[in-house]
């Protein structure tokens, strides 16, 4: 099946413009959409979990760097599937007495990044509905999605698991290689016009990088509705901040004390906490000049020791052969 829009595609922010079709690749370094895994999943959205390859984003943090990192790390792929294939295997999952059992009761697509693969989704989503008309739909993204492509995913999802990194531009930027502003205007947007579609805002809590966006982050949802359900999420070492501490319950709780105090009233945190780690990267002292928060500072020297050469980082700018991609931790958590 081809898909028209990868021809020159501009489905996130970044508009590459580049021709998929031809294997012509942009930030995200994917050419046709590849599934890397499809599992029944209980965690909620209890759901089919479709994992598409590749992302948009170079998370330092990153969970699940081995899907998001392809095709320049592939540690086992399924491959290109036809949408009416895909759509079919995960109705018959939903359907399974397995499903039934953990309560499964909807497709949810996850990566990596999904947003990259749009008009694939869409196909599926159709096929599925052709099979099951009440067949619902979770897309979990990072919100760089252009104002189109997001109105696009909000015309099918059921539901929107929304990841919100960081508030600060600079903090957003070092850790992800992108802007904020375009995750925040996407996530002002579900908030105020499709609040019924939002499963949660999710919040990554990483000890001297991220907690120092909890506050601003908590005024800037309060400022939509302070009803919005958020979750803030426990870091566990991962990626480039492998030897990174995980967050201790105790920042946690901190965590979920701020959102109150700042009137969110549908906060929660989830996550295992006190995994062990140091914050010990070495660091260029020319970085000082091109990160003047401490937070993104410290992110920086992580990112410079895994192989990033660009800084300030900014991957959609970057034109050197990214030098993070093939970057395997030795840790998993």
């Amino acid at each position: 099946m081809v898909f028209p829009e990868f021809e020159c595609c501009t489905l996130c922010e970044h508009r590459c413009g580049v021709n998929r079709l031809a294997g012509e690749t942009g930030v995200c370094r994917t050419t046709m959409p590849v599934v890397a895994s499809a599992t029944l999943h209980p965690a909620p959205p209890s759901s089919y979990t479709v994992f598409l390859a590749g992302c948009n984003f170079k998370c330092l943090n990153c969970q699940n760097w081995s899907i998001s990192c392809y095709p320049d790390i592939d540690s086992g792929v399924r491959g290109f599937l036809e949408p009416a294939a895909l759509a079919a295997e995960c109705v018959d999952r939903l359907c399974s007495v397995e499903g039934m059992l953990i309560g499964a009761d909807r497709i949810f697509f996850s990566g990596g990044a999904p947003d990259i693969h749009l008009p694939y989704i869409e196909e599926v989503v159709r096929e599925a509905r052709l099979l099951r008309p009440e067949t619902m739909v979770n897309f979990d993204t990072n919100g760089y999605l252009t104002e189109e492509s997001f109105e696009r995913v909000l015309a099918f999802a059921t539901s929107v698991t929304f990841d919100i990194k960081a508030c600060d531009d600079e903090v957003h930027r070092t850790l992800t290689g992108a802007s904020v502003a375009p995750v925040l205007r996407n996530a002002e947007l579900i908030g105020r016009a499709h609040r019924d579609q939002l499963w949660e805002y999710r919040v990554l809590v990483i000890p001297e990088i991220t907690d120092t966006q909890v506050r601003p982050l908590c005024d800037f949802i309060a400022s939509i509705d302070h009803s919005l359900p958020v979750c803030f999420l426990a870091f566990r070492p991962n990626y480039v901040l492998e030897d990174h501490p995980g967050a201790e319950a105790a920042l946690m709780e901190h965590c979920l004390d701020t959102a109150r105090k700042k009137g969110l009233v549908n906060a929660h945190w989830s996550g295992s906490t006190g995994l062990r780690g140091t914050v010990s990267p070495s660091a260029d002292p020319s970085l000082y000049d091109a990160y003047p928060h401490p937070a993104a500072f410290l992110a920086a020297a992580y990112a410079a020791g895994a192989g990033c050469v660009t800084h300030p980082r900014d991957c959609r700018a970057c034109e050197v052969t990214c030098g993070m991609r093939p970057f395997v931790p030795s840790r998993v958590t």
